[in-house]
């Protein structure tokens, strides 16, 4: 299984290389992660920040499910680039406005902000993709905010913001009826 595993995260790579993006332009990284070793330096890494967070559980949970994955697809920001289309989401009048008044901001185990809300899009539309393939291969995956911040502090990618999607191939899904662990 973990050849089918590594193909398969292989291929969600491919979809969201190729998933549409906001002006053609693409400003995405996407790295794969097939190692047991790396996914249990990442589980730990989670593990170890739970108790900083106002969602212990939550962190534990997921570490846990990472703990348990046979691949990890990461896909993250490359760039602050605006998307030029001066559509206001981001708070200001325009792109230029943005580019020259906004403060990076750097959050623990989370990521520097704020972004641009059209190359957030291009992020959420990558991470569909490739959880479609997925789940067209009858790979049980979940998309997840953590593990991409957990993976991003351990220097596994260097995206400004990143979010990642497990997968497992097992009899039952790890990532449907998870259970969240009591705060210590």
């Amino acid at each position: 299984m973990k050849d089918v595993t590594e193909m398969a995260v292989q291929l969600m790579a491919a979809s969201a290389r190729t998933a549409p993006k906001a002006g053609g332009k693409d400003f995405l990284e996407i790295v794969v992660i097939t190692s047991d070793e790396e996914l249990r330096k990442i589980a730990e890494a989670m593990k170890n920040y739970a108790p900083k967070s106002t969602n212990e559980a939550f962190w534990l949970r997921d570490a846990s499910n990472i703990e348990n994955s046979e691949g990890l697809l990461l896909i993250g920001l490359s760039k602050s680039v605006t998307a030029g289309y001066d559509c206001g989401a981001c708070g200001y009048p325009s792109c230029e406005e943005f580019s020259k008044k906004r403060e990076l901001k750097e959050k623990e185990m989370g990521y520097s902000g704020p972004h641009c809300v059209m190359r957030m899009i291009d992020i959420g539309v990558a991470l569909s993709s490739a959880a479609k393939t997925a789940s067209l291969l009858n790979v049980d995956n979940r998309v997840q905010q953590r593990v991409g911040a957990a993976a991003r502090a351990l220097g596994f990618i260097k995206g400004e913001v990143v979010m990642g999607i497990p997968v497992s191939i097992t009899g039952k899904s790890i990532y449907f009826d998870r259970k969240t662990p009591a705060k210590h």
